[in-house]
């Protein structure tokens, strides 16, 4: 990639807002590793300290993080997304909970409205993904699946702020449902089916709903 022409005012917040750039924009993926001191350096045309300030900067922000011996990784797209998942971290099981309640059963409301049959040919995959996985008894490759049905359903609103933050509320929200996962048996297997039809046939109450029906026990047994 050329090389930017950057001036001397303000020199750090720019190169700040360049390397921001470069994780908005997609070119440094979501637990990507960032490329080194050296070829920030060469690539900004900035002094490595200037470099180094502004990767600090992320840093602290929660975007990025250093890994000792291993280099710095893209951990968050934006400070919204970094600093709600931080304060989420530190909440109660109850209330995690609710706020995914919140999320996940006006994501299936929308994407009830809008999914398109891409949509819903990936939502049904991804219910037989769920299925497989609870047969192969692995707990995280069951949270795994659990988790990818329903990003899609977050996806398929095409609400790109929503899915920003459900992305980085994803983790706390998955080693919240840890546990729930562990069971023997899927209890909530007839649910999920429920919940790919309602969207697959464009209703939008009867997806909340079912989400509803699907979350709802857990925050009362928290």
């Amino acid at each position: 990639m050329p090389s930017p022409n950057l001036d001397r005012t303000g020199l750090v917040a720019r190169v700040t807002e360049l390397f921001r750039a470069q994780i908005t924009d997609g070119r440094w993926r979501l637990a990507s590793k960032i490329p080194t001191e050296s070829e920030l350096v060469e690539w900004s045309g900035a002094g490595r300290n200037t470099v180094r300030e502004a990767v600090s900067s992320l840093v602290q922000a929660g975007i990025l993080r250093r890994e000792q011996g291993r280099g710095t990784f893209v951990v968050s797209t934006s400070d919204l997304r970094s600093s709600v998942s931080r304060r989420v971290a530190v909440t109660s099981r109850r209330d995690s909970l609710e706020l995914r309640l919140a999320l996940d059963a006006a994501s299936a409301r929308i994407a009830a409205a809008r999914r398109s049959e891409a949509d819903a040919e990936r939502l049904r995959i991804l219910l037989g993904e769920r299925r497989d996985a609870w047969a192969n008894g692995d707990v995280h490759e069951r949270l795994r699946a659990d988790s990818a049905l329903h990003r899609a359903i977050v996806a398929a609103t095409r609400n790109a702020l929503m899915q920003e933050v459900y992305d980085g509320l994803l983790e706390v929200f998955e080693e919240v449902q840890l546990h729930d996962v562990a069971g023997a048996a899927d209890d909530l297997a007839r649910l999920h089916t429920d919940l790919v039809e309602a969207i697959v046939d464009g209703d939008p109450e009867r997806a909340a709903a079912t989400m509803s029906a699907l979350l709802q026990p857990l925050i009362n047994d928290s």
